[in-house]
Order: C-alpha cells, then structure tokens, then sequence
C-alpha cells in the first residue's frame, strides 16, 4: 500500500524530542499533506507502534457573531467561516471503550474535540457492538481577526453537543460517508448555534487491524441512498433489455411453430377440396 509506505516514512523522521512530548498520551501525526484533497485532512493516533485511531474527513464550523450596524446602536449577526487548517495540532487517547482526538488551529485559537464510544446495541434480534461519536467541543475566540471582523464583546466560548449519537457504526468497522453532514452546537451560554459541517468522511476509533489501513467501511444511509440511485436506472434497463429479448425470442418461436403446422381454412365449403 503506497500510503502505508509514505507514512511509514514520515514517521521515521519525526524528532525523538517530538515523540517524548507525546509518549504521555499516544503518538499522534497529522498527516494530512498525503491527502490528494487540499480540504480533506488525515489524523492518526498510535499506541505502541499500533494505530488505534484514523481519521480523515473535511470539515469547517459555521459560528454566528454580532457586530455593530451602520448606525453602531443597533447589532447585526454575521457568520463566521472556519475551515480546518492544514498543519493543525493534533492530540489524541485510545481506549478499550473511549477515545478522542483533539484537533487545535492558528495557535490553538481553535479546537475541535472529537470523542467516540463502544457500547452494546440492541437491535430486534441481538445485542451488538458499536461505535459512534457521543460528544463534540468546539473551543473558539472571536476576538481573532481572521474570521471574526468587528465582533462586539469578543472573547472566548465553547459549543457543545448534546445527547450525540452520530456515525452509529458496527464494531470492528470503519464509518464513511462522502456526503456532508451538519452537526449543531450550542454554546455554553445558550445564545448560539454553532453549526459543524462534515464531508469526505472516513473515521474508525476502534479495533484497528492493520497499521495504517481502514477496516472494511459502513457506508452512511446517504451514500447508500445515492448509490441505488445512481444503479436503479442501469437495473431498470437491464431488466427492460431482458424482457424485449425474452419476447421476441418467444415471439419467433412461437412464428416458427405456427409455420410448421397446416393451415385449416376457415370456410368449411373448402374442406371437400382437401385430402
């Protein structure tokens, strides 16, 4: 695999004083210029030169903020754009049950906070294994010029989720879905919904096999949808082609048949002219 090979690679020169200051949590590598997308970002956390989490996805958060109209008495909210920057700072932690990846940008004014679970899943005949996302944080300050231009009363706030129960995947499996999917967040102060978009995702937290290499992925319900879709119309003709064949080989079999056979007149005044 020539992405194992070009990580394997990078790691290797990685500074021994840049792995110490990970080795208290997990090695963790942002990856994410062996991307072939300039948006799509790539994280990996290792335990014991085993990787026990991946993720790539793209992903910017949408932050409503208030400045001053025209005539400066009254507020007007606008909206702030943030991608995830190449290059960010990433911290994570493996666990049996939990994990987190960190992600921090433009000198950790940002961070996005991932954290994934394994739990039981009733389903109508068993319990099953699963994983999924239960908690999204997104720390961020709108005193920072770059997104936020003229917000009053800047400063520091955190948006949250709750009650998250998202990217529902098997056990042992790696979640994808090429789609974009809107994830809202309410600031601790209730006043804002902060909107995450997701797109271009792969994510597995869990029960890696291999290093460096997803697991067999659980496509999410859009993609799915989209896919049938897209083949619906190829089957549909397929089984319209089939059924023309059908009937005019029936058809001719039939013709074929029919010619064989002696043709009785229909007006009985002939029949004393046969034999």
């Amino acid at each position: 695999d020539a992405l194992q090979t070009r990580v394997s690679l990078q790691l290797c020169f990685v500074p021994a004083d840049a792995m110490a200051r990970i080795g208290a949590e997990q090695e963790v590598e942002n990856l994410s210029g062996l991307s072939t997308s300039p948006e799509k970002d790539i994280f990996v956390v290792r335990d014991n030169g085993t990787t026990c989490l991946m993720a790539e996805f793209a992903a910017k958060v949408m932050v409503p903020y208030d400045v001053s109209a025209s005539n400066y008495v009254d507020l007007i909210t606008e909206e702030a754009e943030i991608p995830l920057s190449r290059g960010a700072a990433v911290r994570g932690k493996c666990g049996t049950t939990e994990s987190e990846l960190q992600i921090s940008w433009l000198d950790k004014v940002y961070t996005l906070k991932l954290y994934f679970v394994k739990e039981g899943h009733n389903t109508t005949k068993r319990q099953e294994a699963v994983w999924k996302m239960n908690k999204i944080q997104f720390v961020y300050d709108s005193s920072e010029r770059t997104y936020f231009k003229d917000a009053v009363n800047p400063g520091k706030h955190t948006a949250s989720s709750h009650h998250l129960s998202a990217l529902l995947t098997p056990a042992g499996k790696s979640y994808e879905c090429q789609a974009q999917q809107t994830i809202s967040l309410i600031t601790s102060d209730h006043q804002r919904t902060v909107t995450l978009l997701l797109s271009e995702v792969r994510l597995q937290p869990f029960d890696i096999s291999a290093d460096f290499v997803f697991s067999e992925e659980h496509k999410c319900p859009v993609d799915e949808r989209e896919q049938l879709e897209e083949t619906l119309p190829l089957i549909l003709g397929l089984i319209l082609g089939l059924m023309i064949v059908i009937t005019v080989c029936i058809y001719h079999i039939h013709h074929k048949l029919t010619a064989n056979q002696v043709q009785l007149p229909r007006d009985r005044s002939q029949y004393k002219h046969m034999g």
